[in-house]
């Protein structure tokens, strides 16, 4: 089984973004049981909240189904748990980094990363622009995608 944790500063906007998108397209490939997909926050400010409501819009808007989230950060142990710990800009990978301690085993990346346009994903909370942050997420869930099947 495949363990992804999707992370970003709230894990109300980006991360259970990208938890949703991801969980989509595994299960529209018929690898649901092949992967556990979760999210988590760097920082403590948004945690026990739901998905902010400009996230569940674009959600339904793009027909990507979605269920109850509570927010929660990030923590030592996710290391061990997860196989892939994915930020959605570098100030995320820094923060994931400061909690975590080093990244031995290479399990740290920007979800852009796997594009052919590496690049940092705007926080939509900041931005208000959840149309553009949904793009990014989408592309950069498919090339993970792509190269998490490719390394199997």
């Amino acid at each position: 089984m495949t363990k992804v944790l999707f992370v970003c500063l709230g894990n109300i906007c980006r991360s259970p973004m990208a938890e949703m998108v991801f969980k989509d397209m595994v299960n529209k490939k018929g690898l649901s049981n092949e992967f556990f997909i979760d999210s988590a926050a760097t920082s403590t400010e948004a945690v026990g909240e739901d998905i902010y409501y400009g996230t569940i819009n674009i959600l339904k808007e793009k027909q990507v189904p979605f269920t109850n989230h509570i927010s929660r950060q990030i923590t030592k142990q996710d290391y061990n748990k997860f196989d892939y710990i994915i930020g959605m800009e570098q100030r995320n990978i820094n923060n994931i980094l400061r909690i975590i301690g080093e990244d031995k085993q290479n399990k740290v990346f920007r979800l852009l990363d796997f594009s052919e346009n590496p690049r940092d994903i705007a926080d939509p909370w900041y931005t208000g622009d959840f149309e553009t942050t949904y793009n990014d997420i989408e592309e950069g869930c498919r090339k993970f995608l792509e190269y998490i099947l490719k390394e199997k």
